[in-house]
């Protein structure tokens, strides 16, 4: 609990986004020194006929990956393969980069153990993550979360998401499509039934004209009504989507305790508020498409327990990223030691 007691404590004193440079920064000096390496980082590696699954044709080692937004740049994930990830996703990556929202766009809530952000698709660009990617190990597994330029009309935005998976192709290992942050002006409208199914076709007649094909999901926001879900189910069976991720980050904020000056900031809240609403839809998505269809659940989850509510509700693979700001680097271990024992006592097939 050293993080908790004395690293946490501390890193709370700045602000969130001041926060997260912080940490990565030292974080990678550390894990560059062999010792640490040897000392921790071969611990918290966890892989074993329990934890390892292949989905979508992909073999994960363990099925808690590091979601979309940590690491926007792909300049992290060298680092944070360490912490015991089965994967990481990276992104979301737009063609050009773009400086963001203004600052702040980040705020605690910790007694909520939230956090919202609107850092509005920050990054430097599709070349700076190709740049980075290059130097990738083999053995990582890595998703590209994908996105439009603020500066693009909805109407136009097929040829940015085209733009980001012809560049990313050839370093990751599958796609995210994200028409769910909320940070992007109109951006969720292209969730509608009609764009959204134009865009997956699109996406898919290009993925076809590859040698080998790489899954495309689709990342959906938690605030979509059950007719909505409907949409995406089918949308989902026609495009021949590879997956889904359940969920983004949500609008919602109901049921919060934080002081409302807070819980009044524009943006996506993630982490434990939005853990209920993102296992509902997961659980809604499984009775809707069966038993076989890949699904990867992601919002609050921090600890075992909440990692197997979101696999009961029918998620294959788990994406953290609010979690880690709250319990540390040792979350990760702690998750998969505990799916470990929960697989081996079910056999779950």
């Amino acid at each position: 609990m050293f993080y908790k007691a004395f690293v946490k404590p501390i890193l709370f004193q700045f602000n969130p986004e001041t926060a997260h440079h912080l940490t990565t920064s030292v974080f990678k000096l550390i894990v560059e020194t062999k010792i640490f390496k040897w000392l921790f980082f071969n611990k918290l590696k966890i892989e074993n006929k329990y934890t390892s699954l292949n989905l979508f044709g992909i073999n994960f080692p363990n099925r808690v990956g590091l979601a979309a937004g940590f690491d926007k740049e792909a300049s992290l994930y060298k680092s944070f393969q360490h912490l015991g990830f089965g994967f990481i996703e990276i992104g979301t990556i737009t063609p050009k980069g773009q400086p963001g929202n203004p600052k702040p766009r980040m705020f605690r809530l910790p007694a909520d153990n939230g956090l919202i952000n609107r850092m509005g698709f920050n990054n430097q660009g599709l070349e700076a993550a190709i740049n980075n990617l290059k130097s990738r190990p083999k053995n990582l597994i890595i998703g590209g979360n994908i996105g439009k330029n603020k500066v693009t009309p909805n109407e136009a935005a097929f040829q940015d998401y085209k733009i980001c998976f012809e560049g990313l192709y050839p370093y990751v290992d599958y796609f995210v499509v994200n028409v769910s942050s909320p940070n992007t002006p109109n951006l969720r409208d292209l969730q509608d039934k009609a764009p959204l199914t134009k865009l997956l076709l699109e996406l898919k007649t290009l993925n076809e004209q590859k040698a080998q094909p790489k899954p495309i999901l689709l990342k959906i926001a938690p605030d979509l009504t059950n007719s909505q879900l409907d949409d995406i189910v089918e949308i989902a069976q026609t495009t021949g989507l590879a997956g889904l991720i359940a969920t983004n980050t949500t609008i919602d904020r109901s049921n919060l305790k934080s002081p409302e000056k807070l819980y009044k900031e524009a943006g996506g809240l993630s982490g434990k508020p939005v853990k209920k609403r993102s296992t509902e839809v997961i659980s809604y998505l499984r009775n809707k498409l069966g038993k076989g269809f890949p699904i990867i659940g992601v919002g609050g989850i921090a600890t075992t327990k909440d990692a197997i509510e979101k696999i009961e509700a029918g998620a294959d693979l788990l994406q953290v990223y609010t979690g880690l700001i709250y319990e540390g680097p040792y979350m990760i271990r702690n998750i998969n030691r505990g799916l470990t024992d929960y697989f081996k006592n079910h056999h779950h097939d």
